[in-house]
């Protein structure tokens, strides 16, 4: 090897030593900020939404069910608020996960390879659509809907308070329907994802392809599935402006066809107008929401580090 040839590998190898390392740091400048930020924001909540808390009462605030900010003697409670995000959130899983996991199936397996790259564009195009857009249809399209069936429900009622068909049914179908396309490209990337020998070998077996599916595949691709679910579950959660369009806005315990407000609703609806003690209970609400988001992550995560290690 002459000395000229030796010399270029030697630079070559502290030019890659030298990328290598401005990489490293990089990454570690990048993830320093990203820290920080979650620091910043946990702080920044703590410290704006602890005072509310001492100031009316812990019990007052999370057990109250009167909210009534502006009266002379004002009420904070929000326990039907935060009732309503848990029924809310979790109907809207319950009705939206199961679809968007058998969408995923439909594409990845049932469908001709024609279907697909027509469906899954469309399934692309929904996860773009504003969640404006997803309020304005349900004005428009569902709440006429919900209002018939209301009449037709309480016709002979006294007590009840009609909405419009602004009610908690609303709200979940429209929550149900914007998490689809996350649950959906999530599930079909864990499907894909699967060796093609294990649903070869199933079906050199003798299964059948919906036993295939069910058996082998969907189970092989669980722990993507629940990641998919995990995420339509924070879709679900922080959405405020297209379910503020179709809840009704209103504080009361969350039955089918009450007007219904959640935590998010809660704060863009007041936030503009809010100030003193109220703006302070507001952002009281936003903790709230903030360690409801936490436990759900982390109780999802620990489910989904479960089944992996299962």
């Amino acid at each position: 090897m002459t000395e000229k040839k030796l010399f270029s590998i030697k630079g070559s190898r502290k030019e890659k030593a030298l990328v290598e390392h401005i990489a490293e740091i990089i990454f570690t400048v990048c993830a320093f900020f990203a820290v920080l930020a979650v620091i910043s924001i946990t702080a920044y909540m703590f410290i704006n939404g602890t005072p509310a808390l001492f100031q009316v009462g812990i019990t007052d605030i999370l057990f109250g069910t009167v909210w009534k900010p502006a009266a002379g003697e004002p009420s904070f409670g929000i326990l039907y608020i935060i009732l309503t995000s848990i029924v809310g959130t979790a109907a809207a899983v319950v009705i939206g996960a199961p679809i968007g996991v058998l969408t995923a199936v439909f594409i990845e397996e049932i469908a001709s390879p024609k279907l697909a790259a027509i469906v899954k564009p469309a399934v692309e195009l929904l996860a773009g659509i504003p969640s404006v857009i997803y309020g304005l249809l349900g004005i428009y399209l569902l709440n006429p809907l919900m209002y018939k069936i209301e009449m037709a429900v309480f016709r002979d009622s006294t007590t009840h308070r009609f909405t419009g068909g602004a009610n908690l049914i609303s709200a979940v179908i429209v929550l149900a329907i914007m998490i689809l396309p996350t649950v959906i490209n999530v599930s079909v990337s864990a499907l894909h994802a699967v060796p093609r020998s294990q649903k070869m070998a199933s079906l050199a077996m003798g299964a059948s392809p919906i036993q295939t599916i069910f058996k082998v595949l969907i189970p092989h691709a669980k722990s993507g599935i629940i990641s998919a679910v995990v995420l339509g579950t924070g879709r679900a959660i922080g959405e405020a402006m297209a379910i503020t369009l179709v809840s009704g806005s209103s504080v009361n315990f969350p039955l089918p066809f009450n007007a219904v407000r959640f935590l998010t609703t809660a704060i863009v609806a007041e936030m503009g107008y809010a100030s003193g003690l109220h703006r302070q209970v507001l952002f009281t609400i936003g903790l709230v929401l903030f360690v409801f988001i936490m436990c759900i992550n982390v109780t999802l995560t620990r489910i989904l580090k479960g089944v992996e290690e299962s």
